[in-house]
């Protein structure tokens, strides 16, 4: 069993461990409010309740450990609106193929619901087939392929209709 909730103070083991598995293999820590910058969990935890964007940690049950992370963003911005979207997520390095990302994705997009989100942005970097998988696993249609600059990729940009 998996659970969704906001990060809190009683998991800074498990924050600090999920941060510290990115770091040492160099990936990118998307959906985690710049966790990156935060050796402090609780420093991390005030910055992420000083915004209006939902954080979400999914934890497994059996060992509480945090398998992965999810953002709901409103679109405040031209560079979300453009190639964010409403969506951020991740997987520890250690916890991935196994589903995770598909799961946390349908919990996310419960909570979208609930906070009056109809149509949900959702993007991926072209060639980054798990995370293309997870969209359409949540119903997302491709809308279009747009180029990033900063990173120099090209962004592809799903759309997820809640309205049903």
């Amino acid at each position: 069993m998996m659970k969704l909730i906001e990060p809190a103070i009683e998991y800074d083991k498990q924050i600090q461990a999920y941060r510290k598995e990115f770091l040492d293999c160099g990936d990118s820590m998307d959906g985690t409010a710049h966790l990156r910058r935060f050796e402090n969990p609780q420093d991390w935890i005030n910055y992420v309740s000083s915004h209006n964007d939902s954080q979400y940690m999914l934890v497994r049950e059996e060992d509480q450990k945090i398998v992965g992370m999810i953002q709901i963003r409103l679109l405040s911005n031209a560079y979300l609106k453009q190639y964010g979207g409403n969506i951020g997520y991740s997987v520890a390095p250690s916890e991935r193929r196994k589903g995770y990302a598909t799961q946390m994705l349908k919990m996310a997009l419960t909570k979208c619901r609930k906070l009056g989100i109809d149509k949900v942005l959702i993007t991926c970097i072209s060639g980054n087939e798990g995370g293309k998988k997870t969209i359409l696993k949540n119903c997302g249609t491709i809308e279009a392929v747009v180029y990033e600059p900063d990173e120099r990729v090209n962004v592809e940009r799903y759309w997820i209709d809640l309205s049903e």
